[in-house]
Parts: C-alpha cells; structure tokens; sequence
C-alpha cells in the first residue's frame, strides 16, 4: 500500500525570516498609494503637457477645416473626433487609476477581517491601478498625436479649389482661376500660366466649379 507524500514542519524562523516577513508587508501596505501617487503625477504631467499644445494651437494658421480639399477635409475630421475619444477614455482610465472605482464603504467594518485578506485586495487592486494608468497614458499620448497631426494637416494640406471663371471669346475659350482685372481684362491662372482675356470680346462669361476637358485652366 503506497502512503501519500509526508508534511513536515520547516526549521524555525529566523531574524532574517522575519525581517524579509516585514518588509513583504510594509511593501503590499504601500502598493496601492504608490500607485495611486504615480497616476496623478501622469495626471497632472499629461494635464500640463495638453495646455502646451494647446498654446501651440493657437499659432496663426488655416482654421476652417472645410477649406481643405477633399479628402483631407475627411481625413482631419476624423482625426479629430478620434482625438476626442481618445483624450476621454485615457482620462478616464487615469481617473480610475488615481482614485479607485466609486463604491460605498461599510458603515461596520466585518468582525473576522484578516490582514492578509485586506494586503490580497490591496494588491489586486494595485494590479488593476496600474493596466488603467498604462492604459491612460497610451490614450493620452495617442490622443496628442492625433490632435498634432489633424492640426499639422489643417495647416499644411492641399486648399479646397476655388471657382474658375470660363470666358468665350471669337479667338476660342479660356478657363481658369481669376487673378485679377483690369483695362477691361481678366488675368486667368491656367496649365499652361497666367493668360489676359478681353471682356469687351468676350461673348460669354460663365463661373464653372470646374474647367471642362476642351478649356486651358486648373
């Protein structure tokens, strides 16, 4: 007949056992209110990093999204509104992080409350601080990105066309961007550059979204 395996106590414990007892302790004791430190030290750096970019927006540059040429136009909208998103989840999670989920505390705390019962919770909840501050700080940092580049792609991106002017004239057609007039002409910025067409000829004048295939212009 085989006997299962035999539990024997260990050797005493010692100072060093007891110190590194201790320190185990003191250590899931402070875990939670490191961790709760942490995320609002990423908080209020994040908060101050977003008023940065913030002034940086204010910088002089195109701020009418619709006069962007397609599909930037879309493109930065979108950008945006995923920047928004973004900015409130991580906020958010660093809110999580930095003060716990809401919960009613016991007016009567429960009379066979363990220590080590309490370190167990302490420590999950810990774990649980810690994924939602890295979570807020990736969302946060992906929300700035977004906002960078919907605002770089406002200011840098190609500008919705403006209306062309078509002229017919006994010579032919003309068609392109108007520049200017002047002495009964109008200076035209076609493909093939800049043309003045006379008015005082012209048998038609027609403004055209764009120039048809058989015209000069843009």
């Amino acid at each position: 007949m085989t006997t299962g395996p035999r539990l024997t106590p260990g050797r005493p414990a010692i100072a060093a056992d007891r110190a590194a007892a201790h320190r185990m302790r003191q250590a899931l004791a402070e875990e939670l209110p490191k961790v709760r430190e942490a995320a609002l030290a990423w908080r209020n750096g994040l908060a101050g990093l977003f008023v940065g970019l913030l002034g940086f927006g204010l910088v002089k540059g195109r701020t009418d999204v619709t006069k962007l040429a397609s599909p930037y136009d879309a493109l930065v909208g979108g950008m945006l509104l995923l920047s928004l998103v973004c900015g409130a989840v991580g906020a958010l999670h660093l809110l999580r992080a930095a003060h716990g989920t809401p919960v009613a505390t016991p007016l009567v705390p429960e009379p066979d409350s363990d220590p080590a019962a309490r370190y167990t919770g302490d420590h999950v909840e810990a774990g649980r601080a810690l994924r939602a501050m890295r979570r807020g700080v990736v969302l946060t940092m992906a929300c700035g990105a977004l906002l960078v580049a919907g605002v770089a792609f406002t200011w840098y991106g190609p500008g919705k066309d403006g209306p062309r002017l078509l002229v017919r004239t006994p010579s032919g057609t003309e068609c392109g961007e108007p520049r200017r007039t002047e002495h009964g002409t109008v200076l035209l910025k076609t493909d093939t550059g800049e043309v003045k067409v006379s008015l005082v000829d012209a048998t038609a004048v027609v403004a055209v979204e764009t120039c048809p295939g058989g015209a000069q212009g843009g």
